[in-house]
């Protein structure tokens, strides 16, 4: 097999594994487990595999402080974008989440003292522009999130954001550790989350009777070797190709989730939607190029 294929098919996967996951989180919602709750679940599954795997991994978190940002920055992404894509329109959602590269163009100018050039800030304009026309509706007088898995879809995208540039200044660290804090970080926060949620009755209390468990452990269980076989496809695949043609084949993300959630009847395609998701689109695209470096 060639060798640029294998890390390509990697980041495929990984793409087909988040693009498709909505569709495990709603038949968990169709059988009694809310999002929050199924995403706690699916983390600490992934998380207990990978501290038996790893035992040591949480070492490091005595000697960078900064690993439990990554987990708490990661762990809102998951719990923002599968809560939004479980009970909102599926296209919209991840179109809203991919806003992400703007959200990191303003974190980075705030966090890591780089100053925007002209094209970025076009292409963050491009994006902007796609964004308004994604939100705006026949209904609404002001391009405005309209409800409540908009406002999660952008929070997530920002906290994806965060979660990268934290991903950068923690490269030193290994592989594992970060693996480790990634998935912590996403069952804690749900946790901590979905609590809030149940106390302040946003959500309704989560009742397992037996039958129940035994309905939900095998969607969990898929759920969290998915992600993991997933997590670990991307990092490969990033490791071995450039930023642009990593960043390129992730985008078809929004390829699957779009044609999946279309052919069952989870998201309807509107000439707004598809402009402005393909201003979105592009200017990420755009954004992956500007800084290309390739691997060796």
């Amino acid at each position: 097999m060639n060798k640029p294929l294998l890390p390509a098919l990697g980041l495929v996967l990984n793409a087909l594994v988040w693009g498709l996951s909505w569709w495990p989180f709603r038949e968990l919602q169709a059988q009694g487990l809310h999002p929050l709750w199924a995403t706690a679940a699916v983390f600490a599954v992934a998380w207990l595999g990978l501290m038996v795997a790893y035992p040591h991994a949480w070492r490091h978190l005595k000697t960078n402080p900064e690993l439990l940002w990554l987990m708490a920055a990661s762990g809102l992404t998951n719990v923002g974008f599968n809560w939004a894509v479980t009970t909102g329109d599926v296209v919209r959602v991840v179109l809203l989440f991919y806003l992400m590269p703007t959200w990191a163009l303003l974190l980075a100018w705030w966090l890591l003292k780089e100053r925007p050039t002209r094209g970025a800030l076009v292409r963050m304009g491009l994006a902007l522009l796609g964004v308004v026309l994604v939100l705006k509706t026949p209904d609404t007088p002001w391009p405005i999130p309209q409800d409540l898995p908009d406002v999660l879809a952008l929070l997530a995208g920002m906290c994806f954001a965060l979660t990268n540039i934290l991903l950068l200044r923690l490269q030193h660290t290994p592989d594992a550790t970060r693996m480790v804090a990634m998935f912590g970080g996403g069952a804690l926060m749900a946790v901590a989350c979905a609590s809030l949620a149940t106390v302040t009755s946003i959500i309704p209390a989560i009742a397992m009777p037996v039958t129940h468990l035994l309905q939900w452990a095998p969607w969990v269980l898929g759920l969290s070797v998915a992600f993991l076989v997933s997590n670990f496809a991307l990092q490969y695949g990033a490791a071995r190709l450039s930023a642009h043609t990593t960043a390129m084949l992730m985008m078809s993300e929004v390829v699957f989730a779009s044609v999946s959630s279309v052919a069952a009847g989870a998201s309807v395609l509107t000439w707004r939607l598809g402009l402005g998701g393909g201003m979105i689109v592009l200017a990420a695209l755009l954004a992956s190029q500007a800084h290309t470096q390739p691997t060796e």
